[in-house]
């Protein structure tokens, strides 16, 4: 029995992929098996979106090569399909498939034999039109489950419709098929469900088909599953009726990621951003009109070419007075074949980390604050097979990192929690406690 092990750069889509074609190995007869424990085969799953991906990617390889110097490395993912030659170029690297071909990699890979010279099996990104249903399963507690896949929107700075091609979907029957199949397996509590643009579920063959609600209001009626999370949306699809279909939905928790990428409206319109500011300070306020405790996620670039101190200053001040939880916030980094490399109002790499630095500080401000706001209330924890220093740590359906004195019958276990201080790492430290058949945690 070949043993073969996985690596996977980036999003929860790249995660939800990696662990299907995992299954397609073991039910071939393969071992999956720890990146370290000298496999036959690595298969590493790339991404274009972080810094440094070609750096990232020859590192992984030359470990994988120290680790098991006879074993066949594949490479696939979103840098996979945009720079293939360059990665077979790499020292160590056997084959390179793209978006088209990766989920096809047994057959064409041929029983894994190491060939003279790396193969390439990429073909342009127009071919990647197919809907490859994906779900994880057996790493983690949640689950992340795909429903779209590809982008129309062509931003500025993003090379996502080049790595993966053309917004798609499926039915609604194949990813409700899908989600039933997760809630048959009996051990999920939690779906997430991923994308690259998921708010723009329901495209098939270039029409639309069916809407985000749409698909929402029937995973809220699947069975055996307690919990939905959205995992990103983009605040021009954050409609009106999803914002109160959540809010009143017993399933789909208060939690909401929605990118800004800026707070300037010059600078949206240059990223080619498809809302002003002010509508995104609408949706905000939308949400929290409905879901007062609800969890919002920022996704913010600095250092956009063209971002004056101004524009900057705009952006801070916008944020600041957002009635948001956390950001995650990104530098500005050049990609090949986007409109913005073209610019030449570069912002100079010192003033892009000096920008950086100061919403991370605005961002921990923020997610203390929210922390704060929750002290004293209850709420419902999933604990997570995460074992610290004797401790182990749940998310709430409000995306509170909570942390519980260790308790085996916990793991992946609901469990009602009351919320009543945060510890020196930013968690709500509790501990153990019943009371009238539910459980209580408090500090110690």
């Amino acid at each position: 029995m070949k043993k073969v092990a996985f690596y996977t750069l980036g999003c929860k889509l790249n995660y939800s992929e990696t662990s299907t074609i995992a299954r397609q190995f073991e039910q071939k007869g393969y071992q999956k098996v720890e990146f370290t424990d000298t496999p036959d085969i690595f298969i590493i799953n790339t991404c274009s979106v972080t810094d440094n991906a070609d750096k990232k990617c020859r590192k992984i390889v030359r470990e994988a090569r120290s680790i098991a110097p006879d074993a066949y490395i594949a490479i696939i993912g979103c840098y996979a399909q945009l720079k293939p030659k360059e990665i077979a170029e790499i020292e160590g690297v056997d084959a390179v498939l793209g978006a088209a071909e990766k989920f096809r990699l047994m057959d064409l890979l041929d029983g894994f034999v190491r060939p003279a010279q790396a193969q390439v099996f990429a073909s342009s990104v127009e071919q990647a039109t197919t809907f490859h249903h994906s779900f994880s399963y057996g790493d983690r507690t949640r689950t992340f489950l795909k429903v779209q896949d590809g982008c129309n929107y062509n931003c500025a700075f993003c090379t996502i419709p080049l790595a993966r091609g053309e917004s798609r979907s499926d039915t609604l029957e194949n990813i409700i098929a899908k989600a039933q199949e997760v809630a048959r397996t009996g051990e999920v509590k939690e779906i997430v469900l991923t994308g690259v643009n998921t708010g723009d579920y329901g495209i098939i063959n270039g029409k639309r088909i069916y809407r985000f609600i749409d698909l929402l209001k029937e995973l809220d009626k699947v069975e055996g599953i307690e919990r939905f999370r959205i995992s990103s949306i983009e605040p021009n699809l954050l409609t009106d009726e999803i914002i109160e279909f959540v809010a009143q939905s017993s399933k789909f928790v208060p939690h909401f990621h929605i990118p800004l990428q800026s707070g300037s409206n010059k600078i949206l319109r240059l990223m080619y951003r498809r809302y002003p500011r002010e509508l995104y300070a609408d949706r905000i306020q939308k949400i929290k009109t409905f879901m007062p405790n609800c969890c919002i996620g920022v996704d913010v670039i600095v250092g956009f070419p063209a971002e004056s101190h101004e524009d900057f200053l705009e952006t801070y001040n916008f944020i600041n007075e957002l009635d948001i939880s956390y950001l995650h916030v990104f530098t500005y980094s050049e990609r090949a074949n986007t409109v913005a490399i073209k610019s030449k109002e570069v912002v100079p790499s010192k003033v892009r980390n000096e920008r950086s630095k100061m919403l991370h500080i605005l961002g921990e401000k923020k997610k203390r604050l929210f922390y704060e706001q929750n002290v004293g209330q209850t709420a419902t924890a999933l604990f997570e097979n995460d074992i610290e220093n004797g401790k182990m740590h749940g998310f709430t359906e409000n995306y509170i990192r909570v942390s519980a004195k260790y308790d085996p019958l916990l793991i992946n276990e609901l469990k009602t929690v009351a919320l009543t201080s945060i510890n020196e790492k930013g968690l709500m430290d509790v501990e153990e406690a019943i009371l009238e058949n539910s459980l209580f945690l408090t500090t110690h």
